[in-house]
């Protein structure tokens, strides 16, 4: 795992870049919510296929609970990957409204990540 630093508007962002998947439960989401926190970053761009397909079927749970971490410490997160080929309308719904907010994202590229997550 590398961290690629992102700053913009004052806003240190970390893009956690890796060819594993990290992020498999919501202990794994703490964690890195917690390694990053304590590095001073205030954001995080976290790779679709960095998370556990899991956490894109809404009914088991993972998404709510690692986003709930995220929230509850104020640490916003950006998602970025191709999110077209998901069927469920419930997670198509859930990402609507997850972008009409500032905390929790979920954007095609890594430029609009940064720059929703330093507005």
């Amino acid at each position: 795992m590398n961290i690629r630093k992102h700053q913009n508007n004052g806003t240190s962002i970390a893009e956690v870049l890796s060819d594993q998947l990290l992020v498999r439960t919501p202990d794994d989401g703490l964690q890195l919510l917690a390694d990053l926190y304590y590095q001073d970053y205030d954001c995080v761009i976290l790779h679709e296929q960095n998370i556990t397909p899991a956490f894109f079927e809404l009914k088991t749970g993972i998404a709510g609970e690692i986003l709930q971490k995220f929230a509850t410490y104020k640490m916003r997160l950006a998602i970025v990957g191709d999110f077209a080929h998901y069927e469920s309308k419930s997670l198509r719904d859930f990402i609507f409204e997850s972008n009409k907010g500032k905390q929790i994202n979920f954007l095609p590229t890594v430029e609009e990540a940064v720059v929703k997550l330093a507005g």
